[in-house]
């Protein structure tokens, strides 16, 4: 479950349309229509294109004529499905957050499962840039929320921490993961907006960097040896280990005040 906001350069807000049309929509109890003619268009198909145009164009991209455009349809026809594009994004939202399986698999403790789900987040991020534009501080939940969070903590409720601290525990690795995310995100925008490759834009600071580093102002990060920014280390990866060391500690602790 995604649960972290992009920060001051939001785009959009989930829950910013009708909440009660939005449930309907996302847990299917609205009502159905009993007769007439079978629909051209279906629910899925709508948030499906959707999902698609914000992929390749980000959510300034985004709108119901946008959307109906990529189906070919008129954009009065979407709304017979959809009320607007807050509902719609919640929608998005949603759909994308579908678990794929069990985290790390049917086996594996807590640790093995907070991993995997970090790593499944940021693949998420990347696949999809666009959620780092919403503001999800405040979720509207749906199916695909839920079971991701279900899944979760039953894998770590063996912590033997307390039902807030779990919720944390949750929170705390989701918005670790953005942050490594809105990081990677920003590179690969830096990179086409720019047309300079990672290495040709600090190879261009080269020349100024080491006269600054010869003059003694900087000693000690003169004195880092050459691979300490290099692209071989997995920032993400280390961080992430840490975390969980703590939570370690944490857990082993608690185990040895338990009764």
């Amino acid at each position: 479950m995604t649960s972290g906001t992009s920060g001051a350069g939001s785009t959009e807000t989930s829950g910013s349309g009708d909440i009660a049309r939005t449930l309907e929509l996302l847990w299917d109890t609205g009502r159905r229509p009993s007769r007439g003619p079978k629909p051209t268009l279906t629910l899925d198909r709508i948030v499906e294109a959707a999902v698609q145009v914000a992929d390749a164009e980000g959510l300034g991209g985004l709108s119901m004529r946008r959307v109906a455009a990529e189906l070919g349809t008129g954009t009065m026809s979407l709304y017979r499905y959809v009320p607007g594009k807050g509902e719609l994004l919640d929608l998005m939202l949603d759909r994308v957050q579908r678990p794929t399986g069990e985290p790390a698999g049917p086996g594996g403790g807590w640790r093995a499962a907070l991993e995997a789900v970090a790593r499944e987040n940021l693949a998420l991020y990347r696949r999809h840039p666009w959620l780092l534009q919403v503001n999800q501080s405040r979720p509207i939940l749906g199916p695909s929320a839920l079971d991701g969070m279900e899944r979760v903590l039953t894998r770590i409720r063996p912590m033997g921490l307390t039902d807030p601290e779990l919720v944390s525990v949750i929170i705390m690795i989701d918005g670790y993961v953005v942050g490594a995310a809105r990081t990677q995100v920003h590179e690969q925008e830096a990179e086409r907006r720019t047309g300079l490759t990672d290495a040709e834009f600090w190879q261009a600071q080269v020349p100024v960097l080491e006269k600054v580093m010869a003059s003694g102002r900087y000693p000690v990060t003169a004195s880092l040896s050459e691979d300490a920014f290099g692209s071989d280390f997995d920032h993400f990866e280390f961080g992430l280990q840490r975390m969980l060391d703590g939570l370690d500690v944490l857990v082993a602790r608690r185990g040895e005040s338990a009764p």
